[in-house]
């Protein structure tokens, strides 16, 4: 595998953080450190920030073919790096090489998809109702951006964001995840090299998020931040934002509900619910926290699903045959092991797991909850794991209110064989994406995102580079 930068990328250069020092990066299958990356000061943000504003007037003049023709540089290297790359995501964050593989792919089709996005940007010329005077209206980049990545799909993340923000002209500064930096870093790598210009992408990995973005978010010289992660950091940096009235998108936490109602093909149902569990062991923010299950069917639905999840192989996500590679790191095992046993002690059965696995590494097996009571945490809080808990409902009205009683509204999935059943649901789920007898979403040419406390904004999709656009409306007077 070839050598991975561990310094900063400040204005087109590997450079080390100003304090002598790094944090170190654990395998998460092992808890043993893997590297050690540089831990960026407050003023190393500074010096990324001043770089991605000192290049933001000349990046803002390339023509939009050049800027497309480097993400496609970018997306052919990522496709030949592919075995390199999905190592070592899986050194970093633990999901099986099959998975990671699947990731890098998924990534690079953000680079794809936003270069002709970068080619398609428009305007509009109109004459004015009274006459007299023409309306031009062009959009224009929006301005040095504040990228911050979660560690779960370290390497997507950031290209669902990058990819946008050089489509539409904007210089970044992007902070990974502490977790998970390697990916990150070694996709700035690819950008130079596919001839991105000094100060166009800065990278800052840290420890201390706060202390390195909080005074860069103030400093008025970046005009907005998309940021994904928790609902709760979304909204301390929405009030952050506020202060200096950036663009904010936000792709926060979620609650997703499975609906299977009686009708639905149960092969379908149990498949689709597995892509919607156990996609990344669950550590995802559409993964499905709460499958709703027709009475009727539940107990064949919850016996065909847990004969599937405790077939899964578990291990180190580099060896042949693993399925379920280990959680994050050892408090997110700890959350998923009290989540569980909050159920089990409010009478819900385990069909199948429910035990963490012993060390080493953050394992945890993939679970069957039956019986879960409403009253139980993972009810209302997001699981990020391999627990699937079952609930029966009875109407369709019911189970409706059962999903939409959530502050979150990400994604919901709804399996049924009723057309009209399945658009009358799917418009009254309060989320920004439904799954219609499907368990997975996510397609960088969909738009990406959530309503309520899920988020604001779009990524992917035709309107995803809206939101590294500003709108300019020019008065001409004719006469």
């Amino acid at each position: 595998m070839a050598a991975v930068p561990k310094g900063l990328l400040i204005d087109g250069t590997w450079v080390d953080a100003e304090r002598e020092g790094a944090f170190e990066v654990l395998d998460p299958s092992t808890g043993l450190p893997l590297a050690s990356v540089a831990d960026a000061t407050p003023s190393d943000g500074r010096r990324a920030l001043e770089a991605a504003v000192a290049a933001q007037q000349s990046f803002a003049l390339t023509s939009p073919r050049e800027r497309a023709d480097i993400l496609m540089r970018a997306f052919e290297m990522m496709h030949e790096r592919i075995e390199d790359l999905a190592l070592l995501m899986t050194l970093e964050m633990g999901k099986p090489l099959a998975d990671a593989r699947g990731e890098v792919a998924y990534a690079a089709e953000f680079f794809r998809h936003f270069a002709s996005e970068a080619l398609r940007i428009n305007g509009g010329y109109q004459t004015a109702p009274a006459g007299g005077a023409r309306f031009l209206i062009t959009k224009q980049p929006v301005g040095p951006c504040l990228l911050i990545t979660p560690w779960n799909f370290p390497m997507a993340m950031g290209t669902r964001k990058i990819g946008p923000a050089i489509a539409a002209g904007c210089t970044s500064v992007i902070k990974p995840a502490p977790q998970t930096p390697l990916s990150m870093l070694a996709l700035g790598a690819i950008l130079l090299e596919a001839g991105l210009p000094a100060g166009v992408v800065n990278i800052v990995t840290c420890l201390q998020a706060n202390d390195v973005m909080e005074p860069l978010i103030r400093s008025g010289l970046a005009r907005k931040l998309s940021f994904t992660g928790s609902t709760q950091v979304g909204k301390t940096l929405l009030e952050q934002c506020a202060q200096r009235v950036l663009r904010t998108s936000m792709e926060l936490g979620g609650n997703a509900p499975f609906i299977v109602f009686d009708d639905a093909d149960l092969d379908e149902a149990v498949s689709g619910a597995m892509a919607a569990k156990m996609r990344n062991m669950g550590e995802a923010c559409t993964a499905a926290n709460r499958m709703y299950v027709h009475e009727s069917v539940i107990e064949e639905f919850g016996r065909r699903l847990a004969e599937q999840m405790g077939s899964l192989s578990m291990g180190r996500g580099t060896d042949d045959g693993v399925a379920v590679g280990p959680l994050i790191d050892a408090p997110a095992q700890q959350k998923v092991s009290e989540l569980v046993a909050d159920a089990v002690a409010l009478g819900a059965d385990v069909l199948t797991g429910g035990e963490p696995a012993p060390g080493p590494g953050y394992f945890y097996p993939p679970t069957v909850l039956s019986g879960v009571s409403r009253r139980a945490r993972l009810m209302t809080e997001e699981i990020f794991g391999p627990v699937a808990p079952l609930i029966p409902f009875t109407t369709e009205d019911e189970v409706v209110t059962a999903a939409n009683d959530t502050p979150y509204g990400l994604v919901a999935y709804v399996y049924t064989n009723d057309l009209r059943r399945a658009l009358r649901v799917g418009e009254r789920l309060e989320s920004g994406m439904v799954g219609l007898n499907q368990g997975v979403v996510s397609n960088p040419a969909a738009p990406f995102g959530g309503v309520k406390e899920s988020g604001l904004g779009r990524e992917g999709g035709a309107i995803g580079i809206d939101e590294f656009l500003e709108v300019k409306y020019i008065g001409l007077a004719m006469r």
